[in-house]
Order: structure tokens, then C-alpha cells, then sequence
């Protein structure tokens, strides 16, 4: 396969990614957020991610065998030699866009985390006792009690 068709096709996979990563952000900026929604999400990103680094791992072998430098200074070189350059510059900006889109995601994970700790942290000094066991479900104050009553 030609750098220009592989580059193409990394393009292909990254736009597919990017596309994906602006909508984890806009679930994740809606008022509720849809869980299920966000496991498809991150399982289209996870199989687009594993398909991006086995396709850079091809280009980087190709690189290699060809006699290049590693690195981006070979890639680049790689790339003006097969009159590809500006695909290379294509895919490589469309990589920095899906990574600035995913930091931004995972800011807004974390922020929701963070939120989500502290309102749990509010109700449990709130009730005084803790609202969860250990294994996470909910504590059912006074069932025990009123079983036995019955």
C-alpha cells in the first residue's frame, strides 16, 4: 500500500474519532447523562483507537524498512518524499484535534466525578450514617426491624 493511501486511511479512522469524541462531549455536557449512550461511545472509541495504533504501527515499520528516521522528522521526510506531504499534515492535525477533544472530555469526566463525590459526600454528613454498604447498595434503614415485626 502507498504512504498516500495508508495516510488516507489513518485520516479516515481519526475523523471517525473525532466525530465520536464530539459526541462523548455533548452527552457529556447535557443536563443527564445517558450511560448507556456513553458505554457505546466509548466502546466505538476504544475499537477506533486499537485501529489507529495498529495502522501508525505499519506506517512506523514502512518508515523504518524505507531507511527513515524515527520519529517525526523521518515521517515527515517519508511523507515530502512520496509527494504526500500534505495528507501527513492533514492526518497529523486531525490526530491533534482528536487528543486536544479528548483531554477536553476527560476534564469534563472529571468534573462530573468530583461533583458527583461531593454531593454523595453532602448527603452522607447530612444523614449522619452512611447511606451505602460497603458493597455499594443502598442501606435500608429500619426493613430489618419492620420484618421482624410483622
Amino acid at each position: 500500500m502507498s504512504l498516500v493511501a495508508h495516510l488516507t486511511r489513518q485520516q479516515q479512522r481519526l475523523e471517525a474519532l473525532v466525530s465520536l469524541l464530539e459526541q462523548e462531549r455533548e452527552a457529556l455536557c447535557a443536563g443527564h447523562v445517558d450511560g448507556q449512550q456513553l458505554n457505546e461511545l466509548a466502546a466505538g472509541k476504544q475499537a477506533l483507537f486499537d485501529e489507529l495504533d495498529r495502522l501508525e504501527s505499519q506506517r512506523r515499520s514502512a518508515q523504518h524498512k524505507l531507511g527513515y528516521a524515527e520519529g517525526l522528522t523521518g515521517a515527515e521526510a517519508a511523507a515530502r518524499d512520496a509527494g504526500c506531504l500534505d495528507a501527513w499534515l492533514a492526518m497529523r492535525d486531525s490526530a491533534e484535534r482528536a487528543r486536544h477533544l479528548n483531554a477536553q472530555n476527560g476534564e469534563l469526566i472529571a468534573t462530573r466525578l468530583s461533583h458527583n463525590q461531593r454531593t454523595l459526600n453532602f448527603l452522607h454528613e447530612a444523614a449522619g450514617k452512611a447511606l451505602y454498604g460497603p458493597d455499594g447498595q443502598a442501606k435500608r434503614k429500619g426493613l430489618a426491624g419492620i420484618a421482624s415485626q410483622a
